[in-house]
């Protein structure tokens, strides 16, 4: 089965779609936090919830530090799946 890679682009789309974030704040830098966004706990809970609903895949409740490890997270989730 294939699984296309989770990009940046792929996680601003369900940011602004999900979670609230306005369009105009969105980012190509994976080094950039929540925070960064202006995002707080609440839209970090609804994120886990479209990412475990969308690509079955669990973030951890310890907030990933940046976008980028978020991207991670669902590529490392979603390359066990196609290896599986």
């Amino acid at each position: 089965m294939y699984h296309q890679q989770f990009t940046i682009d792929d996680l601003m789309s369900l940011l602004v779609a999900k979670v609230g974030l306005p369009p105009q704040a969105t980012t190509t830098d994976p080094a950039a936090t929540f925070d960064d966004l202006g995002l707080d706990s609440l839209a970090f809970l609804q994120l886990q919830g479209e990412l475990q609903d969308g690509y079955g895949c669990e973030l951890p409740d310890d907030r990933p530090r940046s976008l980028g490890e978020v991207i991670g997270y669902v590529n490392e989730h979603l390359s066990r799946g196609a290896a599986a």
